[in-house]
């Protein structure tokens, strides 16, 4: 008999729920700044940064607004504004 007990046995993903609605700020990412070093891709615990066609978006349906990548960016090509509803 097996028995799990407030164990995860198998990983979800966030990709199956839109969860940036809640967030009171978003970062806006300037592309002229933007080294496309992928600090910003990396450190997203959300996973809502990603490279498209050769520059970076960051996909807002998934965005918490925890600052982690404008915090991290060494170019300051990302800056965390007010979200506005």
């Amino acid at each position: 008999m097996k028995i799990t007990l407030g164990a995860v046995v198998k990983g979800g993903t966030s990709l199956n729920y839109k969860t940036g609605s809640w967030r009171d700020q978003r970062p806006v990412l300037n592309i002229e700044l933007c080294k496309a070093c992928g600090v910003c891709e990396s450190v997203c615990p959300d996973g809502a940064v990603h490279l498209v066609n050769e520059a970076y978006r960051i996909g807002y349906d998934y965005c918490k607004g925890c600052g982690l990548c404008a915090y991290e960016c060494p170019a300051d090509a990302i800056q965390m504004v007010a979200e506005e509803k």
